[in-house]
């Protein structure tokens, strides 16, 4: 049997070599004319399963096998057929499989060894089937559908491989691994055509059909786009073929302006700047930095000379800081007395203090800040204010309401 099998196949390549030419311009002219040729040649090509007919007044044509064979090696930009029959492929693997694992069992290694080659060939055979289909869609896309002329030709074109990707991923969820590794079990040999190759062709193949459907989608939009501009300047070419005086009047000077030409330039909104945003933070520290620089004079300033200091006015410096301490203390000390939520500013204003208001403000949050979180269990304390207007982020404090919880 193998002999035979081995004579028809060099049988079958010495009639592709010899009438290479021939083949070939059939395969390029899609059926054979049988005039310029001798009948002899043609029945032994038709005997081959090279040639055949398809109905009885039709012309010669290749058979789908050879032609096939033709437009996967050439890579050819016409071949726009992809096989996604993988429910079958998968059903031959289990049954060539379960054969290998009988023949295994009963002893029969010359038998396990020809099948375990059949299930390496489907195996080898499936994963060049999926990778040739994602180069023939890779191919179509990067030449942009060059084989037909019209954008609408090109958009039927795109949904045609858009519903080939939907149908290869639809055959692709068919794979079930657990199935296949249970189905090898510990055999080293199935295991690795099983689990570990179609596995791996299966994450390839399904990454390069997520990128094909996104080029898909973005030529697709171009198409539109395209299609949209092309309608456009036929319609201006067609008014002006019936219209050939036709001059656009001035549109300015009309009270109302359609709207294809009432388009104002786009206006920029007031700009503020965010302290909150990090990554503009060296920029901030070097405006601030040249704001706050001083330019000395080298020349004598005699406000600048050495002078006495006044201990007399540290100390009264001294005696104001606690005297405002000693107000915000007594502050606190009236809330926690009476129980009830004061403002400073109504405290400030009801004991006529003499401390600056926003001094004061300060000092109560700072009072506040300085106590312990177990001290600060017993306060409630509530700002009011309003954002800045100009520098967002910014908070100012109007007031501080303090309260016990």
């Amino acid at each position: 049997m193998n002999n035979n099998l081995h004579q028809s196949g060099v049988k079958l390549l010495n009639a592709l070599s010899r009438h290479a030419d021939l083949i070939m311009q059939v395969y390029l002219s899609g059926s054979l004319n049988e005039k310029q040729h001798k009948p002899g040649v043609i029945d032994n090509l038709i005997q081959l399963g090279i040639l055949w007919r398809p109905e009885d007044s039709s012309e010669l044509r290749l058979k789908n096998a050879v032609r096939s064979l033709l437009e996967g090696s050439l890579q050819d930009e016409r071949n726009r057929q992809v096989d996604a029959n993988i429910g079958s492929a998968l059903a031959s693997l289990t049954t060539l499989a379960a054969h290998y694992k009988e023949a295994l069992t009963h002893g029969r290694f010359a038998e396990a060894d020809a099948h375990l080659n059949d299930v390496t060939e489907h195996v080898y055979s499936l994963t060049e089937n999926l990778t040739n289909n994602v180069r023939v869609l890779f191919g179509r896309i990067n030449n942009e559908f060059g084989y037909v002329a019209s954008i609408d030709a090109k958009i039927r074109e795109n949904e045609l491989a858009q519903r080939q990707v939907s149908e290869m991923l639809k055959q692709l969820e068919l794979f079930r691994f657990d199935e296949l590794s249970e189905l090898a079990g510990s055999n080293r040999e199935l295991r690795h055509l099983l689990v570990v190759t179609l596995q791996q062709c299966f994450s390839r193949v399904t990454q390069e059909l997520a990128i094909v459907q996104a080029r898909l989608l973005e030529l697709l939009g171009r198409f539109r786009e395209f299609r949209g501009r092309t309608r456009l300047l036929k319609g201006f070419l067609l008014h002006m073929e019936q219209q050939p005086d036709f001059t656009p009047g001035n549109y300015a000077n009309l009270t109302q302006v359609p709207m294809l030409f009432n388009q104002a330039d786009s206006l920029l909104a007031p700009a503020s700047v965010d302290v909150s945003r990090v990554e503009h933070e060296d920029v901030l520290q070097q405006l601030v930095a040249d704001l706050t620089v001083i330019h000395r004079n080298t020349s004598a300033q005699p406000e600048r000379a050495a002078q006495h200091i006044q201990v007399e006015a540290q100390g009264a410096v001294d005696m104001t800081d606690d005297a405002l301490k000693q107000a915000v203390e007594n502050y606190f000390c009236h809330v926690i007395d009476t129980g009830q939520r004061m403002t400073a500013l109504d405290y400030h204003t009801q004991h006529s203090l003499e401390f600056d208001p926003e001094a004061w403000l300060y000092q109560v949050i700072g009072g506040y800040q300085g106590l312990s979180e177990e001290e600060q269990a017993y306060f409630a304390i509530d700002t009011s204010g309003e954002p800045h207007p100009i520098y967002s982020g910014n908070y100012i404090i109007r007031d501080v309401e303090l309260g016990l919880r």
